[in-house]
């Protein structure tokens, strides 16, 4: 991840800032950020529960956006919970606006697309 400091901010500021865009972007305020669940995750959790995925996706989401985030994920970028007794992985990553390459600046959201993927560990 390449941060450019156009944005004037300090390590400390840069940070903050990317941990709110991306609590933003978890808790559906950022109409940029994309939300992709990886197959294997929905799979297994539908063929588990004999859930429709929309449902598993919607419970999913909730419990994401209630989690607790370990000290070393300052950035609020990386959680993981438990799920019907199963660990999933919550990532954000970040994307220019076309999604085609990495964002030059995280901390500026008028360049970023945020990109949240729902995992298994095994996914990874």
């Amino acid at each position: 991840m390449v941060i450019n400091m156009a944005t004037n901010l300090n390590s400390a500021s840069c940070t903050t800032a990317i941990a709110r865009l991306n609590d933003d972007a978890r808790l559906g305020c950022d109409h940029r950020a994309r939300i992709l669940f990886t197959r294997n995750c929905l799979e297994t959790f539908c063929a588990e529960a004999g859930a429709h995925p929309a449902l598993i996706q919607a419970e999913l989401l909730r419990a994401f956006r209630t989690c607790d985030f370990a000290t070393d994920s300052p950035e609020r970028d990386f959680a993981s919970i438990l799920y019907r007794d199963r660990k999933v992985w919550m990532k954000i990553d970040y994307y220019d606006l076309d999604c085609l390459f990495g964002s030059d600046d995280p901390a500026n959201a008028a360049m970023t697309t945020r990109v949240i993927t729902i995992l298994l560990p095994e996914d990874w």
